[in-house]
């Protein structure tokens, strides 16, 4: 054997060796960790039927049982009109699924000691001290002081009384339209000051409405640290947990991974669109603005249940992980039935599972009894998420008992 024959024989043995040490897959055979094959692979062809179906342009599943991923497929395309396929590299935006983050990166602060959960957050937005709150009187109405001022608390666990805008019939949510304060442009911080000058919905911790108050959150994470949310995020949360493919826009390097947006035009066939978060912000918002891979974010629900410690880098405390993952409602508050609502997350009162969705119709599920991990991806404006429902129960259904 020449020199040259040994050369590429050697250099053939390392490739083999980094594929065997860096595998692209490593998927755990179900049964050896408690949960049915079969009932997997039945997943996984009602997903595909989805697809076959015309209902939705493409799918990419992730499922992790005591640590290890024992399901994981991608279905249909990234981009309808090329065919471009969805790929285990592809990314998402994920929308609302940023709210966890924010609500830990928030959480390292508190660590830290810098606030407390029942601090007032006027304490560090001064502004707030004299937000009002509306009250409907008869065929008008007024505005009243807080009985008590919204805390940190109820920001996390949409107590605030402050909204989204999405009520056509709400005084309140008029004023966010007119005022734009729920736009895309300008930052953060110019959106909160606008949020400051605008009545509440409610008293604060008398009920819950879905809004934008972990926007604020995200903000709350630039005053107390000093740092722009986009760079507080990833020096504590992305970089130590190996998220390299999360952020609140794509780079143009990456741009040919990122999925196309999916709507339904009036004849109901399903059409790729853009969906933007392609191009630097400077509006980093906590409350939706993030953009994701199925690895990166299965990475972050790994340290969630992991009680906030991932291969050796540590996030949160247990204790402050679960405080996230539990029941944060004030008493006054409802949510929905058999659901309380956690630290930027909702939480099933029965089996104390922790999860949330975006508005592009992704979710996630860590169910820390049955050391479980559920996410499911796709891309489709208005959201829908029936194909999560279906494949999370048949998951749930595969459990081994």
């Amino acid at each position: 054997m020449n020199k040259m024959h040994i050369s590429r024989f050697i250099l053939f043995g390392l490739f083999f060796t980094m594929l065997a040490c860096n595998p692209a897959q490593s998927i755990t055979k179900p049964k050896t960790v408690g949960l049915n094959s079969d009932s997997l692979k039945l997943a996984e062809k009602v997903m595909q039927k989805y697809i076959d179906e015309g209902k939705l342009a493409g799918i990419s599943t992730m499922v992790i049982k005591n640590g290890k991923m024992v399901e994981r497929a991608n279905f249909g395309y990234a981009d309808l009109e090329t065919k471009k396929p969805v790929e285990d590299n592809t990314i998402f935006r994920i929308f609302s699924m940023t709210k966890p983050i924010t609500a830990v990166a928030l959480m390292t602060l508190y660590e830290e000691g810098k606030f407390q959960l029942d601090d007032k957050v006027s304490k560090f937005i001064p502004g707030f001290a004299d937000t009002k709150v509306y009250k409907s009187v008869d065929k008008s109405f007024t505005l009243e002081k807080p009985v008590n001022e919204i805390t940190i608390r109820n920001l996390l666990t949409h107590t605030s009384g402050i909204s989204y805008g999405w009520d056509a019939k709400s005084y309140v949510d008029s004023l966010y339209r007119v005022t734009k304060v729920g736009g895309w442009d300008g930052t953060t911080g110019e959106k909160v000051k606008i949020l400051t000058g605008l009545p509440l919905n409610f008293q604060p911790g008398t009920e819950w409405k879905y809004g934008l108050s972990i926007d604020v959150i995200g903000y709350l994470v630039e005053v107390l640290s000093g740092k722009p949310l986009d760079v507080y995020m990833k020096t504590r949360i992305f970089d130590p947990l190996k998220m390299e493919d999360t952020g609140f826009y794509v780079p143009e390097k990456k741009l040919g991974r990122l999925s196309q947006m999916n709507r339904f035009d009036k004849e109901g066939v399903l059409k790729s669109s853009d969906g933007g978060f392609n191009k630097p912000v400077t509006l980093f918002s906590g409350g939706g603005g993030l953009v994701s891979t199925m690895k990166d974010y299965a990475r972050f629900c790994r340290m969630m249940i992991n009680g906030g410690t991932l291969d050796g880098k540590k996030i949160l405390k247990p204790e402050t992980v679960k405080m996230i993952m539990t029941n944060q409602l004030p008493k006054t508050a409802k949510y929905k039935d058999g659901y309380g609502y956690g630290l930027a997350g909702e939480v099933n009162l029965t089996t104390g599972e922790y999860s949330w969705s975006g508005a592009a119709s992704t979710t996630f599920c860590i169910d820390p009894a049955n050391d479980l991990i559920i996410i499911t991806y796709t891309q489709l404006m208005p959201n829908n998420f029936e194909y999560a429902g279906k494949f999370k129960k048949m998951v749930k259904g595969a459990l081994i008992k």
